[in-house]
């Protein structure tokens, strides 16, 4: 068992992104029982219904589960149950709290922390966040600007013995072997998962994944008019996400001055609460490009296990054994 599955507790080094506001326990509840790690958001969620939606995740499984919270903003109501609640996780993004890691610590929760780049990557380090996620800029929803090849293997370097969870274009077995060649221990997923029978977003949105070139996710111009605010300090270049294009995409990037932003955000935030939002902001990932079908979160993981078992394998055969390659410029 790598690092990362012993210090969470899983048998599979796949991790369940979280959706923010999303309604998703029945795909992590199937997720941890595939052996990964589910997860839940919290955005724009009262504490009671976060409560209520813990209680049925531990209705539905033993296994561990990780709760995502965000510095877009910070809930500290929240943030105090999920103390209470105690996951064998707390995942966070969008700002790196060394306060709340500490309090985690003191419930014996590890500390998930996605970063965008090396810069935040060292302050989460030095935070003492227990599992880094790079992520890529291929991610759907709130992601950073540096590509996930680049970015996995530069936060490595820096990350030492914490575990590093590759992100961003990985939908399939190839990604998985790829990140894991990169050094990473593990792997989230986000957009793959938002595709299969157990996430409860309109069919439309799966339809429109599965329909999807890696251009059609396009990183949304504007996008603070429509969100909610931040309440702490980002590292870098902010966050900015990524998703399929609606007329509001092309509104926040065309006119964005015709937007109110108040009452942008409340459409935006009715809507999710209500079930959709799909047709305002779809965040997706350029990893739509590979994903052809709507199936169950088991099977996803199934396939990735497999398939990147195979991708391994294949490398291995690239090169003759034995072989030794001379370093560039050299013969």
């Amino acid at each position: 068992m790598n690092g990362l599955c012993s210090l969470l507790g899983v048998e599979a080094p796949i991790v369940l992104a979280p959706f923010g506001p999303w309604e998703e326990v029945e795909l992590a509840a199937a997720v941890c029982n595939a052996g990964g790690l589910g997860s839940l958001g919290t955005a724009l969620r009262s504490t009671d219904e976060l409560r209520q939606q813990w209680r049925r995740l531990r209705e539905l499984t033993d296994r561990p589960f990780a709760v995502n919270h965000t510095g877009r903003p910070l809930n500290q109501e929240a943030f105090d149950a999920t103390l209470e609640a105690r996951p064998a996780a707390i995942s966070f993004h969008m700002g790196i709290p060394a306060d709340l890691i500490a309090q985690a610590h003191d419930q014996g929760i590890s500390w998930i922390q996605a970063v965008g780049d090396v810069d935040a990557a060292d302050m989460a380090l030095e935070a003492g966040a227990d599992v880094l996620i790079a992520q890529g800029t291929e991610s759907g929803g709130n992601a950073g600007w540096i590509s996930t090849l680049v970015l996995v293997p530069a936060v490595v370097d820096l990350a030492g013995t914490t575990p590093v969870v590759a992100a961003g274009g990985i939908a399939d077995g190839r990604g998985m072997a790829a990140a894991l060649a990169l050094g990473a221990q593990g792997v989230s997923l986000g957009t793959r998962f938002l595709a299969t029978t157990e996430m409860t977003i309109d069919q439309a949105w799966k339809d429109r994944i599965v329909a999807a070139h890696a251009r059609d996710a396009v990183k949304v111009a504007n996008a603070d008019r429509a969100l909610p605010p931040f309440n702490l300090a980002q590292v870098g270049a902010p966050f900015a996400p990524r998703a399929l294009r609606t007329p509001l995409v092309d509104q926040l990037e065309q006119d964005p001055d015709s937007l109110d932003p108040p009452a942008l955000a409340a459409r935006v935030r009715a809507g999710v609460l209500a079930g959709g939002g799909h047709d305002l902001l779809p965040f997706t990932g350029q990893s739509a490009e590979l994903i052809h079908d709507i199936v169950s979160a088991a099977e996803v993981v199934s396939r990735l296990m497999t398939e990147c078992a195979a991708a391994l394998h294949q490398a291995e055969t690239v090169l003759p054994s034995g072989a030794s390659i001379a370093p560039m410029g050299q013969t």
